[in-house]
């Protein structure tokens, strides 16, 4: 019995042709119940509370009424996942936060790294369900992270920390690849930007725009102005070719004054440095007010021209009602410029036939058992595992709420939200 009946009360492909293939499919077994739709496979959740050494962070953000989150914390939080790719051996990812706390102002002490982590998966044959973060060993350090810098000034506009260290009110990442070489490709909201790593986090080169030559799309977070991309609504989800010569990125939103039903997806060339539209993304709504809160929030390749997509609705907790995963044939675009897609699994009701979400890791936690709920507000962390097995991740948004609610009968505060990776078996791919 699904635990989304019971009032809501507190009481009551890609990386195997990119990198090393991850060995958590064979860990989680590969059953497929008899059916062709998709199910959950296994889930695994790191607590919010989980932080890695680093100065203090939180410094600059309201004082939080959801437990257990109190400011400013003492280190840097591990949390609020946007971006996955393949770690440094089988079973291993790196899960790379997005700015921390939602804006400029309040994240210039959120140090913009990227965490090594090792789901233990819990599945129909075990598992503990838990995240070890690099070792597994407590204090979570230098070794079990990637931090990001530029040290090289490779930005021009002033940075937040002398040490130039990156921080949340210097970059926004929301999206990570890794090339063939090792180096690492991020794509930022604030300019937007493609900001290109080497394997260390060191910037190589400074801030590509995005858009093509005679277009200059910037957010009113770019310090060069001429506003066309609304306030995060930039770069979001961005995917690699299996040749680790293109990233192909679809915007989060409309641009201004553009259909508001479509999103832009655009191709950067990595050696020439070149940029082509490719085509545009019609979302999955009926009025121009439901077309505004639909986000596009990752993205992977299936193959050359096959394309995995993350839709979702604004919505957390309860009224996380829209957020499915789709594919979208680049080859397909119709008359009116856009691409054919296709659902693949329903991330607000997935089947979970062995109820592996289950039991609550917290009293008051919704959207378990059958089906399964993704309930954070940003689901945005798309990577594909194997054939036809997806992993997902939410962006927590510290203190952000979803999985555990507010009491509508007391007024008692939910808790802070988990960071949860999800194993979703997709036959259909």
């Amino acid at each position: 019995m699904s635990t989304m009946s019971r009032p809501l009360t507190r009481a009551g492909l890609a990386a195997a042709l990119l990198t090393i293939l991850p060995a958590t499919a064979a860990a989680a077994g590969d059953e497929d119940h008899g059916r062709d739709d998709p199910y959950l496979l296994g889930r695994a959740v790191l607590p919010v509370e989980t932080v890695a050494v680093g100065p203090s962070s939180g410094n600059f953000v309201p004082q939080s009424p959801r437990p257990p989150i109190k400011f400013p914390i003492a280190g840097q939080p591990v949390e609020g996942f946007s971006g996955v790719v393949a770690g440094r051996r089988p079973g291993e990812y790196l899960a790379m936060p997005d700015n921390g706390y939602g804006g400029k102002a309040t994240s210039p002490d959120f140090l913009i790294r990227a965490y090594y982590v090792t789901p233990d998966f819990k599945t129909a044959h075990g598992g503990t369900g838990t995240v070890a973060v690099g070792d597994g060993v407590a204090p979570i350090a230098g070794a079990d992270f990637i931090q990001f810098s530029d040290p090289d000034g490779r930005i021009t506009f002033p940075l937040a920390r002398p040490d130039r260290l990156l921080t949340g009110f210097d970059v926004d990442p929301e999206s990570i690849q890794r090339d063939h070489h090792g180096d690492l490709w991020l794509g930022d909201e604030f300019g937007p930007w493609i900001l290109h790593f080497d394997a260390t986090g060191r910037l190589l080169q400074a801030p590509i725009p995005i858009g093509e030559a005679d277009e200059a799309l910037r957010s009113p977070n770019n310090p060069a102005g001429q506003t066309v991309v609304a306030n995060s609504r930039g770069l979001e989800a961005m995917a690699m070719t299996p040749d680790g010569k293109q990233l192909v990125y679809v915007l989060e939103g409309a641009l201004i004054g553009a259909d508001r039903f479509t999103r832009r997806i655009y191709a950067y060339d990595i050696p020439s440095g070149e940029t082509t539209r490719l085509a545009d993304y019609r979302v999955t709504a009926t009025t121009i007010a439901e077309a505004d809160a639909r986000f596009v929030s990752d993205a992977q390749m299936l193959d050359r021209h096959r394309l995995l997509v993350i839709e979702r609705d604004g919505g957390l907790g309860p009224t996380a009602t829209f957020r499915s995963v789709y594919e979208v044939d680049l080859r397909q675009v119709g008359a009116d410029g856009t691409v054919a897609k296709r659902e693949v699994v329903d991330l607000a009701a997935i089947p979970d036939p062995d109820l592996v979400s289950l039991p609550e890791i917290h009293e008051g936690d919704i959207g378990l058992g059958d089906p399964f709920q993704v309930t954070c507000e940003s689901i945005e962390a798309l990577y594909v595992v194997s054939h036809a097995e997806l992993l997902l991740a939410c962006d927590n948004n510290l203190p952000n709420y979803g999985r555990n609610p507010d009491d509508p009968m007391t007024g008692e505060r939910g808790l802070a939200d988990d960071n949860e990776f999800i194993l979703v078996k997709a036959p259909g791919l």
